[in-house]
């Protein structure tokens, strides 16, 4: 009876642990590496969040080092944004609460009402961005 009890905690915390470690294969879009340069008026942008929203409404994020460069992750270790075309957002990261007056210094054009679009393709692709104020 105890042997029978362990044998059916275990194949259950088996079960468990196969399904955790399978992970999400049918959910994930065809995806392409993404990389590129975030400027402003010719200077790298540090810290900033650069998504990739696609035409599905998937989005894959990834924020600038201190020489501006970014990489896109969809999820997780899922590296890349969706093929075909994307809407853009590049907007200030904050570390503390936003204030109720805080107006992000990146213009509304390149996050919040963004006009920039861009087109993955499979394989690797550079986007870079050189914003003006």
């Amino acid at each position: 009876m105890v042997q029978a009890r362990c044998l059916t905690v275990f194949g259950l915390l088996l079960v468990v642990f196969i399904a955790g470690c399978s992970g999400p294969s049918g959910d994930v879009p065809d995806l392409a590496t993404v990389t590129g340069t975030v400027t402003m008026n010719g200077e790298p942008l540090s810290g900033v969040s650069v998504e990739f929203q696609s035409a599905s409404g998937q989005v894959a994020a990834g924020t600038t080092d201190a020489s501006g460069r970014y990489e896109v992750v969809y999820s997780g270790d899922a590296k890349g944004a969706e093929i075909g075309e994307n809407t853009v957002r590049i907007t200030t990261v904050l570390d503390h609460p936003t204030p109720p007056d805080y107006q992000d210094p990146i213009p509304p054009k390149y996050n919040e009402s963004s006009e920039l679009k861009v087109t993955v393709e499979p394989g690797e692709n550079t986007h870079d961005f050189d914003l003006e104020s």
